[in-house]
């Protein structure tokens, strides 16, 4: 009796994680939607940023620009996008396994690393090494953050490199392929890459206000912008679909454990029973 009560038990408690599990799969099924959408349409701008500096090279050398400048690289400057909370798969394992291959390389080469993390999760990460500059923490981000949220992070890492602070600025994140496939990337942000593509001469500019020098440097700097907004968009949307994803999994797991305890515990009864009607038999045939 007692082996019954304790499997009746757990086969509750299990049943209760499995109904927590499965509102939290549905939750993030609902955001990973909402973030996709919201990566779809930072994508647009992405294009449309690369188009303008298209056209701005018909009329100016864009690469002569001092953001896309190339030097020897001594100061590493490293964003590292991680999620504020857990239970999200292998999404920050994967993120820590990359980021460190990242440090390694710089180490290797005589490089100073210098981070900026956002997220709770790599904050406990960074917090374990060595040898790594964190000189800005962020956490609490919005599940989709705008210009003015990520403004602060970006106005830091173009102060720091035109100050020659830094000589390079990567970003790394998890990049959102489809609701199964996510894939860390490290992007490089600062010098800024462009590589100018043939322009259509009906789309050629021919006349900029106030001179096409003004015109790229602010254009240049929303270009920056796009491509650290497009990542927090696609970690964000990762972020879901891989909590959606171990949610999914947990209740798939949680049903089988009930299963199988249902057994067991029909099993114990059946043998308690059995039990039972083997002593009234023994006891009827002693009285005899």
């Amino acid at each position: 009796m007692a082996n019954t009560t304790a499997l009746k038990r757990r086969i509750t408690s299990v049943k209760n994680t499995k109904q927590i599990t499965k509102a939290m799969e549905l939750v993030s099924a609902s955001k990973m939607r909402r973030a996709q959408e919201h990566a779809s349409r930072s994508r647009v701008f992405k294009r449309m940023a690369v188009d303008l500096l298209n056209r701005l090279s018909t009329l100016t050398d864009v690469t002569a620009h001092p953001l896309y400048k190339q030097r020897a690289i001594s100061t590493h400057l490293h964003i590292l996008i991680t999620s504020d909370r857990g239970l999200a798969g292998a999404l920050n394992s994967n993120l820590f396994r990359a980021f460190t291959k990242e440090l390694i390389a710089d180490r290797d080469k005589a490089v100073v690393s210098k981070v900026i993390v956002v997220g709770k999760q790599g904050q406990r990460f960074l917090a374990k090494l060595d040898d790594v500059e964190v000189i800005a923490a962020y956490d609490g981000f919005p599940e989709q953050p705008t210009a003015s949220d990520i403004r602060p992070i970006l106005k830091q890492a173009l102060t720091m490199f035109k100050a020659e602070d830094v000589d390079v600025v990567d970003v790394t994140y998890t990049d959102f392929k489809s609701s199964i496939s996510q894939v860390v990337e490290t992007q490089r942000l600062l010098p800024a890459v462009f590589k100018p593509s043939k322009v259509n001469k009906e789309e050629e500019l021919s006349a900029f206000e106030p001179s096409p020098e003004k015109v790229l440097d602010a254009v240049t700097e929303r270009f920056i912008e796009v491509n650290l907004n497009q990542a927090f968009s696609e970690a964000q949307a990762s972020e879901q679909s891989m909590r959606m994803m171990a949610m999914k999994n947990a209740t798939d797991n949680a049903n089988d454990l009930v299963d199988d305890l249902t057994l067991a515990f029909n099993t114990a009864r059946q043998a308690a029973i059995t039990q039972e009607l083997a002593e009234i038999t023994g006891g009827a045939e002693a009285m005899k």
